[in-house]
């Protein structure tokens, strides 16, 4: 017995309610978040000026002394995040030029799936293999390393968001056309000339894309930063030194040792939405040079 065109459309018609109700929820929970991190942050700038938020070049709100200058924060946090865009990016996009264009399919089913089960590790046991590893074994190798440094949680986040991006990497050279690939052997050139000038050329928005969303992944993260980098911060650009980044302050104040309602309390929520307007711009400008190379 076969079902009804009226009787198909009204279960389309369900399953685009269902669709569009799913969006909706995900927008309602940003602009609820927004909502809660807005109103708290209007309450921090009216005892809190502008001024003293972006001129300030110390962030000490727990102290006797207090000052609100969020740019120490700000730069442990870009800090540990180019760090580890620096260690990912290459190794990122070496492994995603294996996969695409060297590695067998048996080889691409066994190394793919090896690759991505570094995304599934807990933060957690990156931070402490941060501390307790990867710091002791740079000390004897970086002078004036302290125990608490942006270098090595640095490192490790990179190693954390190297399967982003070669993931993400390979998307785009897989669909770079084969056509521009016999162009090119065609024309006389090699696998590895064709590689460099030709494939990574047209798949460069791609992988562009996926850097900016890797780079936001770094931003975000909380765990191995609060454990390994310190919570000092500094206006410091030096990778030896102990920082303390906007999600590590966040844990910090949100552990319950801060009364509620103080200002104190609502620093959380002005850093919270400094960190919210940085990953959502970089979140954007990737998506948006994602779409570009697709046109």
């Amino acid at each position: 017995m076969t079902r009804g065109p009226q009787a198909s459309g009204k279960g389309e018609r369900l399953i685009g309610v269902a669709l569009a109700a799913c969006g909706l929820l995900s927008v309602a929970t940003t602009i609820g978040i927004m909502g809660v991190l807005l109103d708290e942050t209007v309450a921090f700038f009216s005892e809190v000026s502008f001024r003293q938020f972006f001129m300030d070049s110390q962030w000490t709100p727990l102290f006797h002394d207090k000052h609100f200058g969020i740019w120490p924060l700000v730069c442990g946090t870009v800090l540990t995040s180019l760090i580890a865009l620096l260690v990912a990016m290459p190794c990122g996009l070496l492994s995603a030029i294996y996969l695409s264009e060297f590695a067998t399919p048996r080889a691409r089913a066994i190394l793919k799936p090896a690759l991505e089960m570094l995304a599934g590790i807990p933060t957690i046991v990156y931070g402490y293999f941060a501390l307790l590893f990867v710091t002791p074994f740079l000390q004897q190798f970086v002078p004036g390393l302290a125990g608490f440094n942006a270098l090595a949680p640095g490192i490790v986040m990179g190693v954390m968001i190297v399967p982003m991006i070669a993931s993400l990497s390979e998307d785009a050279l897989q669909a770079t056309p084969n056509a521009l690939r016999e162009a090119a052997y065609g024309l006389g050139a090699g696998r590895a000339s064709t590689i460099l000038r030709v494939v990574l050329p047209a798949a460069r928005s791609g992988i562009t894309a996926a850097s900016l969303l890797a780079l936001a992944r770094a931003l975000g993260e909380t765990m191995i930063v609060s454990i390994a980098a310190g919570q000092q911060p500094r206006l410091t650009m030096d990778p030896r030194s102990p920082v303390e980044t906007m999600t590590a302050y966040i844990v910090q104040i949100s552990k319950g040792d801060t009364p509620q309602d103080t200002l104190e309390y609502r620093t959380l929520f002005a850093v919270g939405v400094s960190l919210f307007v940085i990953t959502f711009a970089v979140n954007l400008l990737g998506q948006r040079i994602a779409r570009k190379g697709q046109v």
